[in-house]
């Protein structure tokens, strides 16, 4: 049951985390560049961890001790990811590429560093999929599930970050590519499509608890 807790969170986190965006493309022309790709991926790493760690700690617990709004939430997560999935779906039919041309190269650490905080923590999704969506689906588990389930989405986060950055060089070429994307938004949609279907089960659940 943990490792499924576990697998849940990766698979969660890395459907929402690997999306085509502003933050993902400055990681990988970083990396292109060879530009302080260690630094730019423990940025946005650890910005996962404290906003994960809040979702899931904090706004988790108090939603753990209210059904209602562990229902609500859970509808409102269904509700999204069912938006994040449909758009998924449509961009396999779209020419989709990442482009790295929007940012100019930095050489200074810390401009780097102020670059990755700005475009991580001035984006709303970022709160969104780490403290609405990954702190709403904690909240549907168990005390005991929840390091386990956080621990799952840090793992997808660090595995992402370090590997789209440093890998950045073979994967720039690949990801130019529309089947590339293709394929990606298709494994993203089905990933959402499983944990919408765990929270349907769970807010079904939760709506009998209530009328009994």
């Amino acid at each position: 049951m943990i490792w499924q807790i576990y697998l849940q969170g990766v698979l969660l986190s890395f459907g929402l985390i690997v999306a085509i965006g502003a933050q993902n493309a400055y990681v990988l022309k970083q990396g292109i560049e060879n530009n302080h790709i260690f630094w730019v991926a423990t940025v946005c790493f650890l910005c996962d961890f404290l906003l994960m760690s809040v979702g899931v700690l904090g706004i988790g617990t108090m939603v753990a001790q209210n059904a209602i709004l562990q229902l609500i939430l859970a509808l409102l997560g269904t509700l999204y990811l069912a938006i994040f999935a449909y758009n998924s779906l449509r961009a396999i039919f779209q020419e989709q590429v990442m482009s790295t041309g929007y940012y100019e190269g930095r050489s200074s650490l810390r401009s780097v560093i102020l670059a990755t905080l700005a475009i991580t923590l001035l984006n709303p999704h970022v709160y969104l999929d780490t403290i609405v969506i990954i702190g709403g689906v904690a909240g549907t588990l168990e005390d005991e599930h929840k390091i386990a389930f956080l621990l799952g989405s840090l793992t997808a986060s660090s595995i992402w970050f370090y590997s789209l950055g440093y890998a950045a060089t073979k994967l720039a070429p690949i990801f130019r590519k529309p089947l590339t994307w293709r394929i990606l938004n298709l494994l993203i949609a089905l990933m959402m499509l499983f944990i919408i279907y765990q929270l349907l089960r769970f807010s079904h659940e939760q709506i009998m608890m209530l009328l009994t």
